[in-house]
C-alpha cells in the first residue's frame, strides 16, 4: 500500500523531469536560437549604421561646398515686369492637378492657394480632381471653383464616376482631358498643401533649362507641427527624411522617391515611364522608380517648402503609416525582378535601387527597430547566457537616433520621447511591410489621412477630440507593452543590467498608445 512519502516522492521526482526537460529546452534551442537572431541583428544594426552614415556624410559635404541645385544645375527667372501680362511663348504651358477625396476641411485652402501662383494666367491651367462621395466637400469644391473661375483663373472641376484607382487613376483620368495636350509640365498638389505663390518660378526653370530633369521635388512644412508630441515627432521624422534621404538621393544618385505631392513632373518623362500605375498603393514611388530606370535625374530644392497639415490623430497617423510601409514593400515584391531585368541600366543604379532604396530603407529598418529593440533585446535579460554588445544596443542607435534629431533642433530634447514612440510604430510598419511582401488582404487599403483644416479648428478639435480615451484598447499595443514590462521587471529584480529602465519607459509608451492617451502636450 503506497504512503503519502511515496506520493510525494514521485511529485517531486514528476517535477524534476518537468525542470530537467525545461533546462534542456533552455539549452539546446532557445539560446541557439536567440543566439543567432542576436548576431543576424547585429549584422543589420551595422548595414543600417553604414547606410545611415553614408547619407548624412553626403549631405554634409554638399553643404560644406555649396552645392545647391541652383549652382549644380541651369537656373534662370522668367523675367517680366508684370507676370500676368508676360508674353506666351516666355512661359511654358503648366497643368496643376489637385486630387480630392472628401477633404471638406482644407480643399477650399489648396485651390485658393493654387488660383494665387504667380504666373501668367493663359499659361496655367488648375485642374481639381474630385472624388468626393460627400455631397458637402462636393459642393464647397464646385463653389470654390465657380468663385475662382469668375476671376479669370482657367479651373476646371473634373468629377468621375467610380473612384477606381485611387490617386493614380483620378490623376490618369485628368491627363486624358484634350485640353492637357498642350501642357510640358504638371504639378501635383494634396488637398491640404498650399504653395507660396512664387512656387512655379522657383521650380519649372530647373525643367525647362535642364533636359535632363524630369521631377523637382520641393520640401514640406507644417501648419500643427507645435500642436502636440505626435506631431512633434513627426515633423522630426519628416525633416530627416527631406534633409538627409532625399537631399543625398538627390546630390549622388539624381534619384529619390516621390513624395506624391509639391512636386513638378516633365509629361513627358512621365508618360515615357508609362504614366500613372495603381498597381500599389504608392503610385508616386512606383512612377518615380520607372522614370528613373528611363535614365531621367530628379532634383530636390529643400529651400521651397511647402506649408501642409500633419495628423494629429493617432488613427489617421497608423492609417497614413500603414500606407507609407506597406505600399513600398509591395513595390519592391513587384519590381525587383524589372528592376534586375532592365537593359541599359548600370549595376550600380539597379544595385542602389534594390538595396539601399528598398531593402535597407524600406523593409529591413522597420522589420528589425520592432524585432530587436521591442522583442529580441528585452529577451536577452532571460537568458543572460546571451550577450549584445554595447555598439549595438548604445553606440549605433544612439548616434542614428542624433542624426535624426539634428534636423530638427527645436526638437531635440524630444529625443527620448522620439525614441520611444517610433519604436510603438515600428510595430505598425513592420506589420504593414509583411502585408505588402505576402499581398494579404489589406494590401490595396486606401484611407485618404484625415486633416482638421485651419489651425484654430484644428487645435479645437484636439482639444475635444483627441485627448479622450478610444471605444476600444487597442491589444497589440498592451500586449507588448506587458511583455516589456514582465522583461524589465525580471532585469529590475535579477538582472545585472540597467536594461530595465529602458523596458520599463517602452512598455510606458506602448501602453499608452493601447489605451489611446497619446495626445500629449508639448513639454515646455
Amino acid at each position: 500500500m503506497a504512503t503519502s512519502s511515496d506520493g510525494l516522492f514521485a511529485d517531486m521526482n514528476f517535477l524534476g523531469v518537468i525542470g530537467y526537460v525545461l533546462e534542456q529546452t533552455r539549452f539546446i534551442f532557445l539560446v541557439p536560437i536567440l543566439n543567432v537572431l542576436v548576431n543576424l541583428c547585429q549584422v543589420i544594426s551595422l548595414l543600417l549604421f553604414i547606410d545611415a552614415s553614408y547619407m548624412a556624410i553626403v549631405v554634409a559635404i554638399v553643404k560644406l561646398r555649396g552645392r545647391t541645385p541652383e549652382k549644380v544645375l541651369r537656373w534662370e527667372s522668367f523675367k517680366t515686369d508684370d507676370v500676368e501680362l508676360a508674353p506666351s511663348s516666355n512661359h511654358p504651358m503648366v497643368l496643376i492637378q489637385i486630387p480630392i477625396y472628401n477633404e471638406k476641411e482644407v480643399c477650399q485652402l489648396s485651390i485658393g492657394a493654387v488660383c494665387k501662383l504667380s504666373w501668367p494666367l493663359d499659361r496655367m491651367i488648375v485642374q481639381v480632381l474630385d472624388d468626393s462621395t460627400d455631397p458637402h466637400s462636393k459642393e464647397l469644391v464646385r463653389l470654390e471653383c465657380k468663385k475662382w473661375a469668375s476671376e479669370g483663373i482657367n479651373i476646371k472641376s473634373e468629377v468621375r464616376d467610380s473612384r477606381n484607382g485611387y490617386k493614380a487613376g483620378a490623376l490618369t483620368a485628368g491627363m486624358k482631358h484634350s485640353y492637357v495636350e498642350g501642357c510640358e509640365f504638371v504639378v501635383i498638389f494634396d488637398a491640404d498643401f498650399q504653395p507660396e505663390s512664387d512656387f512655379l518660378e522657383r521650380t519649372v526653370p530647373f525643367l525647362a533649362h535642364n533636359s535632363e530633369i524630369a521631377l523637382v521635388q520641393a520640401g514640406w512644412k507644417y501648419v500643427n507641427a507645435d500642436e502636440c508630441c505626435m506631431t512633434r515627432i513627426q515633423e522630426m521624422s519628416l525633416n530627416y527624411h527631406f534633409a538627409v534621404e532625399q537631399k543625398s538621393g538627390s546630390s549622388m544618385h539624381g534619384f529619390f522617391g516621390f513624395n506624391g505631392t509639391a512636386g513638378v513632373w516633365r509629361i513627358s518623362a512621365l508618360n515615357e515611364a508609362g504614366g500613372w500605375q495603381d498597381r500599389t498603393i504608392v503610385e508616386d514611388m512606383d512612377l518615380a522608380v520607372r522614370a528613373y530606370l528611363n535614365g531621367w535625374k530628379f532634383v530636390f530644392v529643400d529651400n521651397i517648402k511647402v506649408s501642409n497639415e500633419l495628423p494629429s490623430s493617432f488613427r489617421a497617423y497608423r492609417y497614413q503609416q500603414h500606407r507609407w510601409s506597406c505600399g513600398p514593400a509591395n513595390l519592391f515584391k513587384k519590381m525587383a525582378m524589372e528592376i534586375i531585368k532592365k537593359e541599359n541600366v548600370s549595376l550600380w543604379k539597379k544595385a542602389y535601387l534594390i538595396y539601399n532604396f528598398f531593402f535597407v530603407r524600406k523593409i529591413v529598418v522597420h522589420i528589425f527597430t520592432f524585432v530587436f529593440y521591442c522583442l529580441i533585446l528585452p529577451a536577452t535579460v532571460i537568458f543572460p547566457e546571451i550577450e549584445v554588445p554595447k555598439w549595438t544596443t548604445i553606440y549605433i542607435p544612439a548616434t542614428i537616433t542624433i542624426l535624426n534629431a539634428i534636423a530638427t533642433p527645436k526638437s531635440f530634447y524630444l529625443i527620448l520621447y522620439w525614441i520611444l514612440f517610433e519604436n510603438v510604430m515600428a510595430m505598425h510598419r513592420s506589420k504593414g511591410t509583411l502585408i505588402g511582401l505576402l499581398e494579404t488582404s489589406r494590401v490595396k487599403e486606401w484611407v485618404v489621412t484625415q486633416k482638421l483644416g485651419e489651425y484654430n479648428t484644428l487645435r479645437e478639435n484636439l482639444i475635444t477630440n483627441h485627448y479622450s480615451f478610444p471605444e476600444r484598447l487597442r491589444w497589440r499595443e498592451i500586449m507588448v507593452g506587458m511583455y516589456l514590462f514582465i522583461c524589465g521587471y525580471y532585469d529590475f529584480v535579477f538582472g545585472k543590467t540597467y536594461l530595465y529602465v529602458y523596458l520599463f519607459l517602452q512598455s510606458t509608451a506602448f501602453f499608452i498608445v493601447g489605451v489611446g492617451y497619446i495626445g500629449m502636450s508639448v513639454p515646455s
